[in-house]
């Protein structure tokens, strides 16, 4: 069990919030007792000077093996980059296209060091690589994403208190480590809420919503968790949000090397891509469609907030915002993620510069491409491992759909749940859902 901490533990709302005041201020009493400073994290972050040019013929280490290590490693070669991915399988989805492939832990020194000997800057694929491999690997090449960064993108307390102390609007929460913390958090959000753990869980995992007296009662016994203790780990409780939607933002940003279009004037390199508007099944991204439908308003402040949260976190590279738009259409930032994200497949085909390249172009210190739309509207289809429970789905009938691209991640196993590629489709935006509703049809 973690160590209790001050019983006013923190609770972290958007500004005008009737919990604000109290809530930061149990926040800094106890973040100074049981966590670092966000902000002293925040500012700490590498110096981006440290970055510099490096060019087509280098080449670049990938943390991560799996399908956005395999993505990055194909628009690499376009640009004439070499990568070396350390993954834990040599036959993880990137090993197929990537110059080389370290295979084993990326806590392992022997493969760590390896990885720095042989590349001129190291990138990720996932937020939750260890600190330490990061640091380790720091101190022979530069590593973007830094470490720094990491800290925060890993621990959901840390990192809703870094964007609220920026000034930024986020879920209102507390953080819980035992049942008076979460008696606490019942009575400050209100129900329902939920429940999550504060590092590791994503897609839903590590994630329990409690929706009355009688399912967190069922929950303080273990009856809805991994664990006979259900404190064992930190977790955090997080106000239930009734949302019109969920957006995303994806910016990327880099520093200066040379004179460029997309010099802020600060010595930054930014670039924001159209917001994307995402709708989820079982906690897991089904569709994406790009651009949103949202007012242009509210689109203007999704970006402007993302631009906000990259500089907070002294971000270089690429950079996920997640956004839930409540019933007043305000708009609240839910998770963030330093790399590249599920809802930005649709750029490949969709933008004048996909994700992939652009996180390649920050990490790299190269000017940043448009992030300009070149199709009226694009859609992105998750394609998951119940698809294969009746065999190889029907590829061919998918292929000869117009304006349709399909990407499989060469995953050996199909696994339900299990993320085996994505469909992409471009066009008129009366027509997607009309068209994803054939493709659900094709593969069912």
């Amino acid at each position: 069990m973690s160590p209790r901490p001050d019983p006013t533990t923190s609770a972290v709302a958007p500004a005008g919030d009737p919990i604000s005041a109290q809530a930061a201020q149990a926040a800094d009493r106890a973040s100074s007792r049981n966590h670092p400073s966000p902000l002293d994290i925040a500012t700490s972050v590498s110096d981006p000077s440290a970055s510099r040019r490096v060019g087509p013929g280098s080449v670049i280490g990938m943390l991560g093996g799996g399908q956005l290590g395999r993505m990055f490693a194909i628009a690499a070669a376009q640009l004439g980059y070499r990568v070396v991915v350390l993954g834990d399988s040599p036959d993880c989805p990137a090993a197929t296209v990537a110059e080389a492939t370290l295979a084993g832990s990326l806590t392992d020194p022997r493969l760590l060091d390896e990885l720095a000997a042989r590349c001129d800057v190291v990138t990720l694929e996932f937020e939750n690589i260890p600190v330490a491999s990061v640091e380790r690997l720091a101190g022979s090449v530069n590593v973007f994403p830094a470490a720094e960064v990491l800290r925060v993108a890993q621990d959901r307390g840390i990192e809703k208190q870094t964007l609220s102390r920026a000034g930024l609007p986020v879920t209102p929460f507390q953080l819980v480590h035992d049942r008076a913390d979460v008696e606490q958090a019942v009575q400050r959000l209100g129900l329902p809420l939920v429940l999550k753990t504060t590092r590791d869980g994503y897609d839903g995992k590590g994630q329990w919503k409690i929706g009355s007296a009688e399912e967190l009662s069922a929950w303080l016994a273990g009856g809805d968790t991994a664990a006979s203790d259900p404190f064992e780990r930190p977790l955090i409780a997080e106000a239930w949000v009734e949302h019109q939607c969920e957006v995303s933002v994806i910016i990327a940003r880099s520093v200066v090397t040379g004179g460029d279009p997309t010099d802020t004037g600060a010595g930054q390199r930014v670039a924001c891509y159209p917001v994307f508007e995402n709708r989820h099944r079982n906690h897991i991204l089904d569709v994406t469609f790009c651009p949103a439908a949202i007012d242009p308003e509210t689109a203007r402040r999704a970006t402007e907030m993302a631009t906000t949260a990259a500089a907070a976190l002294g971000l270089i590279g690429l950079i996920c915002i997640e956004f839930f738009v409540d019933s007043r259409g305000e708009l609240m930032i839910n998770e963030i993620a330093p790399r590249p994200h599920n809802s930005g497949h649709l750029t490949i085909e969709a933008c004048q510069t996909s994700q992939f390249e652009q996180q390649l172009r920050a990490v790299c210190g190269l000017p940043l491409g448009s992030t300009e739309l070149t199709v009226p509207a694009a859609a992105m289809v998750n394609l998951m491992g119940e698809l294969w429970s009746d065999g190889e789905p029907d590829w061919d009938a998918i292929l000869a759909l117009p304006a349709t691209h399909l990407h499989l991640y060469d995953k050996r196993a199909a696994k339900p749940g299990r993320k085996m590629g994505h469909i992409t489709l471009t066009g008129d935006p009366a027509e997607l859902p009309a068209r994803i509703e054939r493709i659900r049809q094709i593969l069912s």
